[in-house]
Parts: C-alpha cells; structure tokens; sequence
C-alpha cells in the first residue's frame, strides 16, 4: 500500500489554457487544496428492482479549491488573478506526485476572495470550475 502525503500533491498550471503555449508550471504557493469529482445520476428504477430505487452515473464535475498567500509578485498568482477578473480559461493539472496523476483540464476560476485574519498572512480562497473549451478533460498518469 502506497500512501500520498498532501504536501507532495502537485497544482500545475497553463495560462491559456491546457492547449495554450508553453509548459505546464508548478505551484509552490498552494495551501490546502481539495479536487471534488462526483457524477450527477438519473433514476433508473423500475417495478422489476423490488421496491429498491436504481440509478445510473451520468455526468461528471469536478471543482477545485485551494488557498494561496496573497502574493502580488508571483506568477502563479498574477495568472490565477488575471484568469478571474479577465474571464478566461487556465489550464491545471491537479496530480497526487510529482509526474503522477489526476485531473488534466482549463478551469474557469468563479472565486477570488482575500481573507484577512488579524493574526495571520493575506490569503486567497479560489475556486475553479470546468470551463467550456475545445480541450476536453482527461485523467493524466497512472492506469
């Protein structure tokens, strides 16, 4: 059994989008990050199942939320920033390691909020959601 430690997990991002220019980035400046994946179902059920509801998957979403040090000078940041008040798409790659694997696809960022705790350093919450794009998503690495 092979366990993964959050703090190896790997956010790479794309600006443009995954079909864009360039090489997929590391970001270094992610707190906690959670990958949501879940499907949407439609009721299947008929009189043969007994008295129990059926359901079948259809589609799938995905969302992504991560918290980052309000940082002005990083790239990262300026390009996670730049996709929220541009209204354009960034490519993430969301990986479990380094060159492992996960969810490939350009995101739309829907939240850009600053917290403010007296104590603590500036941070941002984002979250991104699957955009529409000609790229479709795709799990990357792994089997």
């Amino acid at each position: 059994m092979s366990t993964q430690l959050g703090m190896n997990a790997k956010l790479l991002y794309k600006a443009g989008g995954v079909a864009g220019g360039g090489n997929f980035i590391e970001i270094s400046n992610i707190r906690d990050l959670t990958l949501n994946l879940e499907k949407g179902e439609a009721d299947v059920s008929t009189r043969g199942n007994n008295g129990w509801r059926a359901r079948v998957g259809t589609l799938k979403d995905a969302s992504l939320e991560f918290e980052m040090v309000w940082d002005t000078e990083d790239e990262a940041f300026e390009a996670i920033r730049d996709a929220f008040l541009d209204n354009t798409i960034i490519g993430f790659q969301v990986l479990d390691r380094e060159s492992g694997q996960g969810l490939q696809a350009d995101w739309e960022i829907m939240t850009f909020s600053r917290n403010e705790p007296l104590e603590e350093a500036i941070t941002v919450s984002v979250t991104a959601r699957i955009a529409r794009s000609d790229t479709p998503p795709e799990w990357v690495g792994g089997t």
